[in-house]
């Protein structure tokens, strides 16, 4: 390089400032002189150094600087968990349930007994004394005018209103036990005011109160309660218990009942159990057997009333009540209680007879109390005592 001529502002050689400049291998540089730093780690002199990089925690306000010992910022607590709350039953909540229970049970009949009708079945004249124990005169009736149009065509049927009955039991309850006692249809005995006829006659002739004091006259019996079904009572009642298990001794096959069933026990609809008690042209003794299968229903009935279903299942229970209030007719002196009562005695164990009998000496077709045997049967229940078992057979007729 061409040296400049000095006097042109250049420092003059040999000075500070020039070897400041240009630099001086035999000077050392002045004490105040910017001074060259040496590269650490071999580094080179003009290559770019890079700085650590501070966290963003650190650059923020209150931060440490690049280097200095850093402090990660706590993280919030996690919110505890809620426990889920399983559902447990309050003390006070039974009690409630079983009080609700209870009204439904004695609610239901209480409603359904202001449905039924009410008949007028005492009879007029002298009649036996009050006795102990209590007993109920069942009839069957051929009342047919609550079948539905259905059940009148499947049983060849008008609306009949309840003029001849199939079915007469004297239920008796007392200390002395209970006892369902048949009497047949073709019973002849003094109807009062009509003569010697057939016992049915009487309620043709006078209805319910005729008939009590028909059956009050042949035993001495005191009735103090009157009950009618009628056919509807029989296949609701039955259907509304989704059946009942009956046992035929023999194959029974009965065109004029509409029946027609193998032997052995089986469960049959309401149709059925009606055909099965109304049918008296199959079996040698004919009514003698039929009061028999008309006990035999009336007992399964009992039965199947007595099943805890019909208690814990409410629409069961509904359509029970409504059934057997549908077709049913009780005497006007009959409240709830007596009514509830006479239902305990349906559904408990019971001696089941048929009136000691004999073929009537003027009609071999018609029957009469065996003037032997009846008075043993008929005295038990006046009085109240235990039933000689040889007066208590399912026909009547001697073993």
């Amino acid at each position: 390089m061409a040296e400049r001529p000095q006097g042109s502002g250049v420092p003059e050689k040999g000075t500070p400032e020039y070897d400041w400049l240009y630099g001086g291998k035999a000077q050392a540089p002045p004490s105040d002189a910017t001074q060259q730093v040496p590269a650490q780690g071999g580094q080179r002199a003009d290559e770019t150094r890079v700085m650590p990089v501070a966290r963003r925690e650190a650059r923020g306000s209150g931060g440490q600087p690049p280097g200095g010992t850093r402090t990660a910022a706590a993280a919030p607590p996690p919110k505890p968990k809620k426990p889920r709350r399983r559902f447990r039953p309050r003390l006070g909540l039974i009690p409630l349930v079983l009080l609700l229970l209870l009204v439904y049970l004695v609610g239901v009949p209480l409603y359904h007994w202001t449905t039924i009708d009410k008949v007028d079945a005492e009879p007029s004249g002298k009649r036996p004394d009050d006795q102990p124990g209590t007993n109920y005169l069942i009839v069957g009736s051929d009342k047919a005018d609550d079948l539905s149009d259905e059940q009148r065509k499947a049983l060849k049927t008008g609306p009949r209103g309840g003029t001849n009955t199939d079915t007469i039991i004297v239920l008796h309850t007392g200390s002395g036990g209970r006892t369902m006692m048949s009497i047949p249809r073709d019973t002849l005995t003094d109807v009062p005011g009509h003569g010697n006829q057939m016992i049915n006659a009487a309620f043709a002739i006078d209805g319910p109160p005729l008939l009590v004091a028909s059956v009050e006259q042949l035993t001495g019996i005191h009735i103090d309660h009157y009950v009618e079904l009628g056919f509807g009572s029989v296949i609701n009642t039955v259907d509304a218990f989704g059946g009942v298990e009956i046992c035929p001794k023999q194959d029974m096959k009965d065109p004029l009942a509409r029946l027609d069933i193998k032997k052995g026990c089986q469960e049959v609809d309401g149709l059925t159990a009606l055909a099965y008690s109304r049918s008296r042209h199959v079996t040698a003794l004919s009514d003698l057997d039929r009061v028999a299968r008309q006990r035999e229903v009336i007992s399964a009935l009992g039965d199947e009333a007595l099943s805890p279903w019909t208690f814990v299942n409410p629409v069961r229970y509904w359509n029970i009540n409504a059934a057997a209030s549908g077709a049913i007719r009780v005497d006007e002196g009959m409240n709830p209680v007596d009514l509830g009562r006479f239902a305990l005695a349906m559904t408990g164990e019971s001696q089941t007879c048929t009136m000691p009998n004999l073929s009537a000496p003027s009609d071999p077709n018609r029957i009469i109390a065996d003037p032997d045997r009846a008075p043993a049967l008929f005295d038990a229940i006046i009085s109240d005592s235990a039933v000689p078992k040889k007066a208590c057979t399912p026909t009547g007729r001697a073993r």
